[in-house]
């Protein structure tokens, strides 16, 4: 079963976490000194917040699947779109192994569709190239900025930060 992945970058974690867990009315069910996880059933909604010098605001929008065969469905849908997109098998991020898409809607909104496998007790492996990696609105900004130029086969020109 989908559920839908909303990830915010905040100034304050206490203060989101505090603001947060009375919205849903719980604590979260995974919280770091710079990250916190709500996995919500009512509305199904994964929810994240993180403390990690990213500007406050929307960080990403997803779609988090149960199954290798969703995630391989999610991938087809992409590639009917002809949206460009980064594969990340087996990336460490957010405190979890999961295998993963990342693209872009026509706004420029990160999307990530991914299907976790495992936790991690870190909030990735240290290979910050493709750690959390989220696909550049300008690829060719990304290359000379020193953002990761990871591309999938099939999707030149796809690039992640």
């Amino acid at each position: 079963m989908k559920r839908f992945h909303v990830h915010i970058s905040v100034p304050a974690l206490d203060d989101a976490v505090r603001f947060y867990s009375g919205l849903f009315g719980a604590a979260p069910t995974v919280h770091k000194a710079d990250y916190a996880k709500w996995m919500i059933d009512d509305p199904r909604v994964n929810f994240a917040i993180s403390q990690r010098g990213a500007a406050p605001g929307l960080n990403h929008l997803g779609v988090q699947v149960g199954s290798d065969e969703e995630l391989l469905e999610m991938e087809k849908r992409l590639d009917m779109m002809g949206a460009g997109y980064v594969a990340e098998p087996g990336a460490a991020c957010c405190y979890a192994r999961s295998d993963k898409y990342w693209a872009r809607d026509p706004v420029g909104i990160a999307w990530e569709t991914y299907h976790t496998l495992d936790t991690i007790p870190m909030f990735n492996d240290g290979a910050e190239e493709h750690a959390c990696c989220v696909p550049a609105a300008d690829p060719e900004a990304a290359a000379t900025d020193g953002c990761c130029t990871t591309s999938t086969p099939g999707n030149a020109g796809s690039a992640c930060c």
